[in-house]
């Protein structure tokens, strides 16, 4: 049996993983010849990043999930102390990203390379920080958590409705940040570049 919680922190991690892939696919490309749309496309991700798995997803694993699992399988307590660092790590990268992203818009070319090993390195840690919650975290909680535990996780990660996990229609306020990433933003993420290949005019700047 596959609980609630397990389904939506799986799909989570999916839809971020494909956000990662899709930033680092831009960053390969570069801005050609739109620097406008290039530039406002890798901000929408950098804020959803932020804004989402930051603030909506780590907290509830910080906070129910890990305790849950730690409580009944005190031998994950160095992977959980892992996790815990990495969050606390990804939290303030993610902001130095922005930062990064900021100069290289503002001041030119001398400061892409800053960026671009910054996301670089952000892209595989954070790959690997997932991988290891599933490897590790979810294959013991699936093993000793009782009902109770469940239905706690279950209510707590059914309210995040992360649009990008293609399963809930965006909270009102986020429409147009995420209308923006999936009109710009390359695949698998987005339909960017797929719409300008076809010259669709949906694959500009909304």
């Amino acid at each position: 049996m596959t609980h609630e919680s397990m389904r939506i922190i799986r799909d989570e991690h999916g839809a971020l993983a494909s956000m990662l892939r899709s930033l680092s696919l831009m960053v390969e490309r570069g801005p050609a010849n739109d620097r406008e749309q290039f530039f406002d496309a890798l901000r929408a991700m950098l804020f959803y990043i932020d804004e989402f798995p930051e603030r909506r997803h780590h907290p509830k694993e910080s906070d129910l999930l890990f305790p849950k699992v730690l409580r009944l399988a005190p031998h994950v307590a160095a992977t959980v102390a892992q996790l815990e660092q990495d969050h606390r790590f990804v939290e303030g990268a993610v902001r130095e990203l922005q930062h990064h992203l900021l100069a290289w818009e503002l001041l030119g070319e001398s400061r892409r390379g800053l960026f671009d090993a910054a996301a670089n390195s952000y892209v595989a840690f954070y790959l690997g920080h997932m991988r290891l919650e599933e490897s590790v975290i979810l294959p013991e909680a699936e093993k000793f958590l009782d009902d109770a535990d469940w239905a706690e996780l279950d209510a707590a990660f059914a309210s995040n409705c992360d649009p990008l996990t293609g399963k809930y229609p965006p909270d009102p306020l986020y429409v147009e940040l995420f209308t923006r990433i999936a009109m710009i933003a390359p695949e698998p993420i987005g339909l960017g570049s797929s719409l300008a290949e076809a010259g669709d005019a949906r694959a500009v700047p909304l």
